[in-house]
């Protein structure tokens, strides 16, 4: 892994669902999969060490109960990243909005914000791509065959409620809690609570 990346320097190397590489190791673990977590750390404590290395390895879980202690030494700050918050919601709702017809004020878009407290990032993501269906689902099955797509109606606030209704939350508070007890014993303190 590193080597490759240090003759491509200066680089990022991004792992989504670290977890799933560098789970704790067990006693039933199959063989090649020890193996393969220790190659992995061996290559990450070679990571950026050289003087002129620029190198930067970022991981992301939603279960960093999971991750191996050798992993957890080995990944130095360890930051938690709390839900968004209202502001960073609503510019989630902008944002994906902002390349789909809406009539959206932005009185309405933190209404959006305010109803959907609890939600991640991706939960937002869902619940804009549910309430842009909210225009499509409107329109009569005899109407879909003939209808110009500049005729579909531009999606609003009623399309976000009634999307609220089939997206839910999809962190618990459980979930939530464990993550903060566990930021509070591992964490690096970098992000705010």
């Amino acid at each position: 892994m590193c080597v490759c990346f240090r003759i491509h320097q200066p680089a990022v190397v991004f792992i989504d669902e670290i977890d799933s590489l560098l789970s704790q190791r067990t006693e039933t673990e199959h063989d090649s999969s020890r193996r393969i977590k220790t190659e992995f750390l061996v290559q990450l404590d070679g990571a950026g060490t050289g003087e002129d290395d620029r190198i930067l390895v970022i991981g992301a879980t939603n279960r960093p109960q999971e991750l191996d202690e050798a992993a957890r030494r080995r990944l130095v700050k360890r930051l938690y990243i709390p839900l968004p918050d209202p502001p960073a919601r609503c510019q989630i709702v902008r944002n994906l909005m902002s390349t789909e017809r809406n009539e959206l004020t932005e009185e309405q878009i933190e209404l959006i914000a305010s109803l959907t407290e609890g939600y991640s990032g991706a939960d937002m993501k869902n619940v804009c791509q549910e309430a842009c269906l909210g225009p499509i689902r409107s329109i009569s099955f005899t109407e879909m065959q003939r209808i110009a797509p500049d005729q579909v109606r531009p999606v609003t606030v009623e399309d976000f409620k009634s999307a609220l209704s089939r997206v839910r939350a999809s962190v618990s508070q459980s979930d939530l809690e464990c993550y903060v007890s566990w930021d509070q014993t591992y964490g690096s303190g970098g992000a705010p609570k």
